[in-house]
């Protein structure tokens, strides 16, 4: 199944896209996709994991991944 510009799944057809709008357009379905093009229910687990991993780890050890993201993203070695 193709892609759309902001990674939805779309229909393949012509007429299996005019279709899948159209029952959008009339509220016969609900695009699930918000206005970032993004899936809004993996977007809610995403921002529910990432919040329970930050209170797992403690200050100095979300500090030790940072200074490494950072050495990575400018390409610095790690210290």
């Amino acid at each position: 199944m193709p892609k759309g510009p902001k990674g939805e799944k779309r229909p393949a057809d012509v007429i299996g896209a005019a279709v899948k709008v159209a029952k959008i357009a009339t509220g016969e379905i609900e695009d699930s996709v918000d206005e970032n093009g993004k899936n809004k229910a993996a977007v809610a687990l995403g921002k529910k994991g990432g919040q329970a991993r930050a209170k797992s780890l403690s200050k100095k050890k979300r500090a030790e991944i940072a200074k490494k993201a950072a050495a990575k993203r400018w390409g610095k070695s790690c210290s």
